[in-house]
């Protein structure tokens, strides 16, 4: 990533930002942008001074970090020519982002107005410098531009997966949800299953451990993170025997599928959970703010997902 750039005042220029998602996604799309730009964007693209690495996001399309702003193409033209703009291996690429799409032609020649204007040679199959331009409230931009690179597609492959378990996608959302912008808190898993959120968080670089009851299914959440070279952080035990402090948990409360669980068992979890977290992300098939607010825990916020016929709340305590 370049050094973020100032403009004249010694202001830093902000980064350019595309979300996307299905229908059945917004409402956790824009739980996780809250928490990580601390704002809900009202539109499908937005600006920030804070940069998140678009493969960091299930739903951040891409990010262009602004270098150069102007009026019109020519004026952004200009300001290349005047700061004598030199780079090597660089490729310039158009970006379409809304409905008013630009046709293959006129991107080509705006990339081509760029480039020629631009010191150093160009790359276009393997570029060191990935340079986006486009044009937004009248204004153009261009900076270093990043795609969205899905880690969490190739964790789709992973050897065990259940029907019922909360895909990939969700779950990487949800762990940017629960750990925001404090990437190295102490995270837990109380009921990891599978795996699916141990993985996305340890793709993610944060500090997390899962405990998993079931030998047969711990067994199947090691070889997940095995086939994919992450370290195994699977404890096969009971919960309620963790002696540990966690900065936050993600709770996704089982509810009977393979064994039966009871209310008092839910209601269990949830107390144990109370006791071992600063802070907990619970996903639940049905309202159960009661059974929060009589262990003890404040409900902040709340969202939901979709998978099919389920219908998953996920409520953020603390």
């Amino acid at each position: 990533m370049l050094k973020p750039k100032v403009n004249i005042n010694g202001k830093i220029k902000p980064h350019f930002y595309v979300i996307n998602f299905a229908s059945d996604e917004e409402n956790l799309c824009k739980m996780e942008m809250k928490y990580l730009f601390k704002n809900i964007p009202k539109e499908k693209h937005f600006f920030s001074y804070h940069y998140i690495d678009p493969s960091r996001s299930p739903f951040i399309k891409l990010c262009i970090s602004i270098m150069y702003t102007g009026k019109t193409l020519e004026d952004l033209i200009n300001q290349l020519i005047i700061n004598k703009a030199s780079y090597e291996n660089f490729k310039v690429s158009y970006i379409n982002y809304n409905d008013e799409n630009l046709g293959y032609k006129e991107r080509r020649k705006i990339e081509y107005e760029i480039g020629q204007n631009i010191n150093g040679e160009a790359e276009m199959k393997n570029p060191d410098l990935l340079l986006g331009i486009t044009k937004i409230n009248e204004k153009w931009i261009l900076g270093e531009y990043k795609r969205n690179e899905p880690e969490w597609i190739i964790h789709n492959k992973k050897p065990y997966s259940y029907s019922n378990a909360i895909t990939s996608r969700a779950a990487r959302a949800i762990v940017n949800i629960a750990v925001s912008n404090r990437l190295k808190c102490k995270v837990v898993d109380p009921c990891c299953g599978i795996g699916t959120i141990v993985m996305e968080a340890l793709s993610l670089g944060v500090n997390i451990k899962g405990f998993e009851l079931n030998h047969l299914i711990a067994a199947n959440a090691k070889t997940n993170l095995q086939y994919f070279d992450y370290e195994d952080v699977i404890v096969n035990g009971n919960m309620h025997d963790i002696k540990d402090k966690f900065n936050v948990g993600i709770i996704d409360l089982p509810y009977g599928l393979f064994s039966a669980t009871t209310l008092k068992e839910q209601v269990d979890i949830i107390k144990t959970s109370r006791r071992i977290c600063d802070k907990a992300v619970i996903i639940t098939l049905e309202d159960m703010d009661k059974h929060f607010l009589s262990a003890g825990f404040k409900i902040v916020d709340k969202c939901y997902i979709s998978k099919g016929k389920f219908k998953r709340h996920i409520t953020i305590c603390e």
